[in-house]
């Protein structure tokens, strides 16, 4: 179960992986700390007889640096985890690298239909592609996605990508990710969309060029993927479309 969250599967995976550990470390160096003062107190100043409560107004000098010194090293380490958080914000969400595929996610109670290209690596066209619950996508390549929901909100993420997105009713939101290992990848809805909200998974299949254009070919529309093998006139002789016409007879 563990593995969908230890898979590193998206180019920025990594930053948000990073992120997360500089906020532990820091958190939990401070909670040590803050732990470990607060047992030494209750020892040190624990009820004994013959010993005076001490009355703290909370004015003495002294006393104020426990709080003013630790209050000071904590905005810096606020600063330390704010100014890398916001850089990793700016590359993901902000900043689109230039694409070179598109696909649109439609989140719906409960499944993911999903469109891409077909082979001509046009979106909108005869030969474009649609599947529920499995993308396709290829290896090393920066993909734009178009989410849209058809129903209610939803949440696109998938968590080998580090990536989650929601999805609202009415909008189109886009988003971009770039898969750098071959595999398959679970999709899960992270927003209370309803009844059947446990089942809404998915998978997208990051696969090799090759293994991609096959699958591409292959799940066309049959009367496209004969055009794309069948030669144009132009690199076809005379000679050659007479053959092929008697071919046909």
């Amino acid at each position: 179960m563990l593995e969908r969250y230890l898979t590193a599967a998206s180019t920025y995976a990594h930053w948000i992986d990073y992120q997360f550990l500089l906020i532990a470390v820091l958190v939990g160096f401070w909670l040590i700390v803050a732990e470990g003062m607060m047992f030494w107190l209750i020892f040190k100043f624990r009820a004994r007889d013959g010993r005076a409560t001490q009355y703290i107004t909370g004015e003495e000098t002294h006393l104020k640096r426990w709080i003013t010194i630790p209050h000071i090293l904590v905005i810096l380490c606020d600063i330390v985890i704010i100014v890398p958080a916001i850089l990793v914000w700016y590359n993901i969400k902000q900043v689109m690298p230039p694409a070179d595929e598109t696909v649109r996610v439609i989140g719906q109670q409960w499944a993911w239909s999903f469109q891409q290209a077909g082979p001509d690596g046009v979106m909108d066209t005869a030969d474009d592609i649609r599947t529920v619950g499995e993308l396709h996508v290829k290896v090393n390549t920066t993909y734009h996605f178009e989410l849209m929901s058809r129903d209610v909100v939803h949440s696109f993420a998938v968590p080998s990508f580090r990536l989650k997105q929601d999805a609202l009713p009415g909008r189109t939101i886009s988003g971009w990710f770039r898969p750098n290992r071959v595999g398959s990848y679970d999709i899960q809805c992270t927003q209370m969309c309803g009844i059947g909200h446990g089942l809404m998974a998915g998978r997208i299949i990051v696969e090799t060029p090759q293994d991609h254009a096959a699958w591409l070919l292959h799940n066309s529309t049959p009367a496209v993927a004969g055009q794309q093998a069948l030669p144009s006139p132009s690199t076809v002789g005379m000679d050659g479309l007479a053959t092929m016409a008697e071919v046909r007879r």
